[in-house]
């Protein structure tokens, strides 16, 4: 406990080191509480952090302010709190309401916490909410994914994450793999459940505005789609990464060392790396293809220097014949089937780094 108070403390000062990161007096449309369990701050850290803002920034009277939750983190008091707070909007970390997957997925909560977490949030007044689902989590056939999928839109949330179980190398399934205890889905089985999400997804009046993301109309995540934009932002916190247009920052990860830097040397404790135009135009690349917005060929030749148009003619009327992309007015914006292969053919269009 001493530590996260320290912890808030840092973050405090490291906000009045970067107040003119984005500019003097910048006013902030959106505010995000993520990464690690901000649910577990107490509502007097709250205050500390937004009267910080507050003091720093101008805030947007309608400004999204979004705090990640962890179901079991969402007890009645806790909400109380948060909706006492200038806390809008919550997205809460479901990932399965099947038990099964849960314990697969080393998650703290149960099954029953998970549907309870977003009927308390509903209950405790709020309607702007977020919720997250795995799929491609072995399973003998599509009914758990199907089941999960229902049981969101049953609820009314108005936004939805999908996210498909990822197994890096140094992770636990990772290392379960290495052994023998894991069998991962076949990539068939992936790209399946995926389709079987855009068909149910669309069937009950989604959109789907990044790979990724779904919402009612006119209610995507606007913090999230300014970062799929390129729009500058502020990352406070360990680990927290930051984007001013030109260059990045990112924080030292451990909580202690960042403490120290900040509240001992009076320093941030951040690595800082400016993009070359290749790293800008690779950037653009690899974010405008996730949405429904499309990737701006014009933009990425008038303001970037980059002709992809000249330059990958022959591929992206590949990618025209085979469905995977339509190019209109100088956008391409990936297919369905396009989507499925999103990696593979921003990586064939990613501009090779300088030498």
């Amino acid at each position: 406990m001493a530590l996260k108070s320290r912890l808030v403390d840092a973050l405090v000062h490291e906000m009045e080191l970067r107040r003119d990161y984005l500019g003097p007096a910048p006013t902030l449309d959106t505010i995000y509480f993520g990464g690690g369990t901000p649910s577990l701050l107490t509502a007097a850290e709250l205050d500390t952090i937004f009267a910080a803002i507050h003091r720093h920034f101008n805030v947007a009277p309608q400004a999204e302010i979004t705090l990640e939750a962890n179901p079991d983190d969402l007890t009645p008091a806790k909400l109380r709190e948060l909706a006492a707070s200038p806390v809008n909007r919550l997205s809460i970390g479901l990932q399965s309401f099947h038990e099964p997957h849960l314990r697969l997925m080393n998650r703290a909560h149960s099954a029953t916490e998970s549907l309870t977490g977003v009927r308390l949030a509903q209950d405790a007044g709020f309607e702007n909410i977020s919720v997250d689902l795995i799929y491609g989590v072995p399973a003998p056939n599509h009914r758990i994914w199907e089941q999960d999928m229902q049981q969101v839109f049953d609820l009314g949330v108005p936004h939805l994450s999908c996210y498909a179980l990822t197994i890096e190398p140094d992770t636990v399934f990772g290392r379960r793999l290495r052994k023998g205890t894991f069998v991962a889905p076949p990539d068939d089985f992936v790209a399946q459940q995926f389709e079987l999400l855009l068909t149910r997804i669309r069937a009950h009046g989604y959109e789907q505005y990044e790979i990724s993301n779904f919402c009612q109309p006119g209610r995507e995540s606007r913090h999230n789609a300014n970062y799929w934009r390129g729009v500058p932002y502020l990352g406070l916190g360990p680990s927290a990464h930051s984007f001013d247009g030109v260059s990045r920052q990112y924080a030292v990860a451990n909580n202690t060392q960042y403490v120290t830097a900040l509240l001992e040397r009076n320093e941030v404790p951040a690595t800082h790396e400016v993009l070359s135009p290749t790293d800008r135009a690779n950037e653009y690349l690899m974010t405008s293809l996730r949405t429904a917005r499309g990737c701006d060929l014009g933009y990425l030749r008038d303001s970037l220097g980059v002709d992809l148009a000249a330059q990958q003619a022959d591929y992206l009327q590949t990618l025209a014949a085979n469905g995977w992309a339509t190019l209109r007015n100088e956008v391409l914006v990936l297919t369905d089937a396009g989507k499925l292969l999103a990696d593979q053919i921003t990586l064939e269009l990613f501009q090779p780094a300088s030498t």
